[in-house]
Protein backbone atom coordinates (compact mmCIF):
# COMPACT_ATOMS: atom_id res chain seq x y z
CA UNK A 1 0.00 0.00 0.00
CA UNK A 2 0.83 3.56 -0.58
CA UNK A 3 -0.18 7.31 0.23
CA UNK A 4 -1.67 9.43 -2.64
CA UNK A 5 -2.62 12.56 -2.24
CA UNK A 6 -5.47 14.36 -3.92
CA UNK A 7 -5.80 18.14 -3.51
CA UNK A 8 -9.61 18.98 -4.79
CA UNK A 9 -10.88 22.38 -5.35
CA UNK A 10 -14.87 22.64 -4.97
CA UNK A 11 -17.25 24.29 -7.27
CA UNK A 12 -19.11 27.36 -6.44
CA UNK A 13 -22.59 25.83 -6.05
CA UNK A 14 -22.35 25.83 -2.54
CA UNK A 15 -25.97 24.48 -2.19
CA UNK A 16 -25.27 21.61 -4.18
CA UNK A 17 -21.94 20.93 -2.20
CA UNK A 18 -24.42 21.22 1.20
CA UNK A 19 -26.77 18.92 -0.18
CA UNK A 20 -23.85 16.11 -1.31
CA UNK A 21 -21.83 16.42 1.65
CA UNK A 22 -23.64 13.67 4.09
CA UNK A 23 -22.94 11.25 0.98
CA UNK A 24 -19.41 12.28 0.63
CA UNK A 25 -18.63 11.76 4.39
CA UNK A 26 -20.64 8.37 3.98
CA UNK A 27 -18.21 7.64 1.68
CA UNK A 28 -15.00 8.95 3.68
CA UNK A 29 -15.87 6.82 6.50
CA UNK A 30 -16.56 3.74 4.09
CA UNK A 31 -12.94 4.03 3.28
CA UNK A 32 -11.38 4.75 6.27
CA UNK A 33 -13.10 1.80 7.34
CA UNK A 34 -11.42 -0.49 5.12
CA UNK A 35 -8.19 1.04 5.60
CA UNK A 36 -8.94 3.06 2.07
CA UNK A 37 -8.25 6.48 3.87
CA UNK A 38 -5.27 7.61 5.74
CA UNK A 39 -7.00 11.30 6.47
CA UNK A 40 -8.71 14.04 4.97
CA UNK A 41 -10.13 17.08 6.04
CA UNK A 42 -11.76 20.31 4.10
CA UNK A 43 -9.52 23.90 3.48
CA UNK A 44 -10.75 26.40 6.64
CA UNK A 45 -12.13 28.67 3.57
CA UNK A 46 -14.34 25.84 2.68
CA UNK A 47 -13.05 26.07 -1.10
CA UNK A 48 -11.58 22.13 -1.34
CA UNK A 49 -9.99 19.63 1.11
CA UNK A 50 -7.25 17.58 1.47
CA UNK A 51 -7.66 13.87 1.31
CA UNK A 52 -4.65 11.28 1.63
CA UNK A 53 -5.70 7.62 0.06
CA UNK A 54 -4.30 4.68 1.25
CA UNK A 55 -3.96 2.33 -2.56
CA UNK A 56 -2.15 -0.66 -4.22
CA UNK A 57 -1.27 2.16 -6.73
CA UNK A 58 -2.36 5.18 -8.85
CA UNK A 59 -4.76 3.33 -11.00
CA UNK A 60 -6.70 2.44 -7.41
CA UNK A 61 -6.64 5.96 -6.08
CA UNK A 62 -7.65 7.40 -9.68
CA UNK A 63 -10.57 5.14 -8.97
CA UNK A 64 -11.30 6.17 -5.04
CA UNK A 65 -11.35 9.45 -6.14
CA UNK A 66 -13.84 8.99 -9.25
CA UNK A 67 -16.55 7.02 -7.30
CA UNK A 68 -16.73 10.15 -4.66
CA UNK A 69 -20.05 11.50 -4.34
CA UNK A 70 -18.47 15.18 -4.91
CA UNK A 71 -16.62 14.00 -8.47
CA UNK A 72 -19.71 12.55 -9.38
CA UNK A 73 -21.87 15.23 -8.86
CA UNK A 74 -19.26 17.38 -10.97
CA UNK A 75 -18.43 19.06 -7.90
CA UNK A 76 -14.77 19.10 -7.25
CA UNK A 77 -12.93 21.24 -10.63
CA UNK A 78 -9.54 21.01 -9.63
Amino acid sequence: MAKFTAILEYTSDADRLSEVRPTHREYLRGLLDTGKLYSSGPFPDGSGALIIYEAEDLAEAQVLLATDPFSKAGLITG
